[in-house]
């Protein structure tokens, strides 16, 4: 079934990181604007001294009552990887596997003083490998706007998608020994929009068990673990929109660990084992399970203009390329890019362009790559969207094969004709518009 083939689960490990951590940077983030103060929340009692996450000792942690608590710091960067290993069940056969992996930019644009809570501002990319495939292809991309208290409870305009999951972890009030528990409702939120037609985010809340398990040593770095746990058994209402079928029963649960930096005042990584399953209304059964994990990567701001100089130097004496800068990153435009009519095949005068494109990324290795196909405005708009897509993915292949970029740092779009950079009234801007774009990620 179609509504099987899209990874259900991709958000939720990301999202636990994405709701607070922080990873400071040399550079204040340019262009900020200040959000309304809010008010702080009540001031944590000092906290046992700690060294940042890297100590190799759980030893070196705190043993004894530590106070969870959340900081904020205006100005921060941060990015979030996750990957999820997901198996998709369709009336108790299986479906497919696939790989989904999740980046997050947040920037904290607002804080309070004392660091007690922080108005964070992050952008979601979700893409999706199935079983065989090179490189993904990016299934949803989403802006979001939340604050955060130092507990860990969460404020989110509704009209946001993501966070997917929301007030996980949250913290009580009071300093906390190994083997204490707790609880605290919780809830996530889903887009079904594309494939289900039901236009508001889906709420499904829970109620989440948590347990304090002490020092632990992941990865040769030590952290404090919390445990979280939660069932769900919902049915809910009709939602007031939807396309042909809609969920009746939704139930599962949710295994995680959260590993609890206590020199950045955030998690620092997590893992997840998991299982959801859907009853829909026209009597299917669609069953996701599978593991997730995330984790932090520092960012390091681009400098912008270095690279855009650097990549219009290497690609000078190619024609009909372009490089341009934005927040995004810096992108290599080719346009007219020439394929066999109507299809995603490239002509074979191409490959070489590709080649010394790839050559030039070869140059960053530590950024990610976003691949972005586009279209003239000719034929339909689910035909154009294809097609678009089809070829940023025969670019994305056509790069790795000559061994200069990994397949894991990039992703592809496409756009059909949705992006135009000329007019289409013209044959000369049809062919500018019938481009790919190879962007260097900022973030």
């Amino acid at each position: 079934m179609k509504q099987a083939g899209r990874g259900f689960r991709a958000g939720l490990a990301a999202a636990i990181l994405a709701l607070g951590l922080s990873v400071p940077v040399a550079a204040q983030a340019a262009g900020q604007t200040a959000s309304p103060a809010a008010p702080a929340a009540p001031a944590a009692p000092a906290r046992p001294a700690a060294p940042a996450g890297g100590a190799v000792s759980a030893a070196a942690l705190p043993q004894g009552p530590y106070r969870f608590a959340f900081t904020y710091a205006k100005g921060d960067l941060y990015r979030v990887l996750s990957t999820v290993d997901e198996d998709v069940y369709v009336n108790r056969r299986f479906q497919n596997h696939s790989e989904i992996s999740n980046r997050i930019a947040v920037e904290v644009t607002d804080a309070a003083p004392d660091g007690s809570w922080g108005l964070l501002k992050a952008t979601f990319d979700t893409d999706e490998k199935l079983a065989g495939a090179t490189v993904a292809l990016v299934q949803e991309s989403y802006d979001s706007e939340y604050r955060r208290d130092s507990l860990g409870r969460c404020t989110i305009d509704p009209r946001y998608y993501m966070p997917v999951v929301r007030n996980v972890p949250v913290f009580p009030d009071r300093a906390l020994s190994p083997g204490d528990t707790w609880t605290a409702p919780g809830e996530e939120r889903h887009d079904l929009r594309q494939v289900f037609g039901i236009p508001d985010p889906y709420a499904i809340p829970f109620e989440c068990r948590y347990r304090y398990e002490g020092p632990v040593v992941k990865d040769g770095k030590a952290y404090l673990l919390v445990s979280a746990s939660y069932t769900i058994f919902y049915q809910p209402a009709p939602p007031r929109a939807y396309a042909s079928i809609y969920p009746v029963q939704i139930a599962g649960f949710s295994d995680q660990k959260i590993y609890w930096d206590p020199g950045l005042g955030q998690p620092g990584a997590y893992e997840e084992r998991f299982k959801l399953v859907f009853d829909w209304s026209d009597g299917t059964n669609i069953e996701y399970r599978g593991t997730a994990q995330a984790g932090i990567v520092e960012a390091k701001r681009m400098d912008r203009a270095a690279v855009q100089a650097d990549l219009r130097d290497a690609v000078a004496d190619l024609p009909n390329v372009a490089v341009t800068a934005d927040d995004r990153g810096v992108t290599i435009s080719l346009e007219d890019i020439q394929f066999l009519a109507e299809s995603a095949t490239l002509r074979p005068e191409e490959l070489a362009k590709i080649r010394a494109i790839a050559e030039v990324l070869g140059r960053y290795p530590d950024r990610d790559i976003l691949v972005s196909g586009h279209t003239a405005l000719a034929g339909s708009a689910e035909g154009r969207l294809k097609l678009s897509q089809e070829r940023a993915m025969a670019v994305a292949k056509a790069l790795v094969a000559t061994g200069l970029v990994d397949a894991s740092r990039i992703r592809t779009i496409g756009w059909g004709a949705e992006k135009p950079v000329a007019d289409n009234a013209t044959p000369q801007g049809m062919a500018r518009n019938r481009r790919v774009e190879i962007t260097i990620l900022e973030n």
